[in-house]
């Protein structure tokens, strides 16, 4: 399952405007639920198998399949200019240079759908110039696949850490106790996934990269689903979390999810 992302997505929900700076909390209540987040990183996970069959170029099978299940689901949490995007009644492709983190939160399906890291840092940076062309928000999107792919495939944090300095172009130069007080909410990807990618680096299990990535602060929900998408390349989802996340799933995502997980032996 793409549990990694959308785990993460709804655990950090309920905090994702009233932020947590403690590990310590419930990882779901009532309020848990999926956001934009979830169904954004569906929608990219349709539109990669639409391509592998060759149906469409992949830029229209993405295209088309964010705004097919965005429209589906119109009160997800959509920032307001991808909402003009998602609801364009002339479905013009147009992207408009968004550095959002956006682009990172729904790139993890990549990271499973490709073998190599040159085609899974190609095909995240079309999965975010559909929308997010700015060069901050193809390096975010190209950041969270690397890291998700590295991690997936058996490589250690020194690799990691060394992949996000030297190719992707982070410093890293932060820990999450020295920035939890002082950090606030920021959408942009150059202020929120250096610190998701922070929050896996840190870990020692799936459950504790994501309460690591919500303690901060911020963008909870979104810097919850980057560090879960990472994190499930090298830990997996435990089963109670994935109960959990099927819970909150109806029928037509699950279904999304189950296809490609059968498609690209996502574990």
């Amino acid at each position: 399952m793409l549990l990694g992302a959308l785990a993460g997505d709804m655990i950090g929900s309920p905090y994702e405007f009233g932020n947590n700076k403690t590990t310590d909390f419930p990882l779901f209540i009532e309020d848990s639920h999926f956001t934009d987040d979830s169904v954004m990183t569906l929608a990219i996970a349709d539109g990669l198998m639409e391509a592998a069959e060759d149906i469409q170029p992949i830029t229209y099978s993405l295209v088309s399949s964010m705004r097919t299940l965005g429209r589906k689901y119109p009160n997800a949490g959509y920032g307001g200019r991808f909402a003009g995007w998602l609801n364009d009644p002339l479905n013009r492709p147009f992207p408009y240079r968004s550095w959002g983190n956006g682009a990172g939160m729904r790139v993890s399906p990549v990271a499973w759908a490709y073998d190599s890291l040159d085609l899974v840092e190609f095909v995240a940076a079309e999965t975010a110039k559909v929308t997010h062309n700015h060069a901050e928000g193809v390096r975010g999107a190209q950041a969270i696949a690397g890291c998700a792919y590295l991690a997936r495939i058996g490589k250690g944090n020194d690799e990691i850490r060394g992949y996000v300095r030297n190719q992707i172009g982070y410093a890293l130069d932060f820990t999450l106790d020295g920035i939890r007080d002082e950090y606030s909410f920021d959408v942009s990807c150059q202020g929120s996934v250096p610190q998701a990618i922070e929050a896996f680096l840190e870990s020692d299990g799936f459950e504790d990269a994501v309460r690591k990535a919500v303690s901060i602060g911020g963008d909870s929900d979104t810097i919850g689903a980057m560090a879960g998408s990472i994190a499930q390349g090298r830990y997996g989802v435990p089963e109670d979390i994935e109960r959990a996340v099927r819970a909150r799933l109806p029928e037509d995502l699950l279904e999304i999810n189950d296809r490609f997980c059968t498609l690209f032996d996502v574990r």
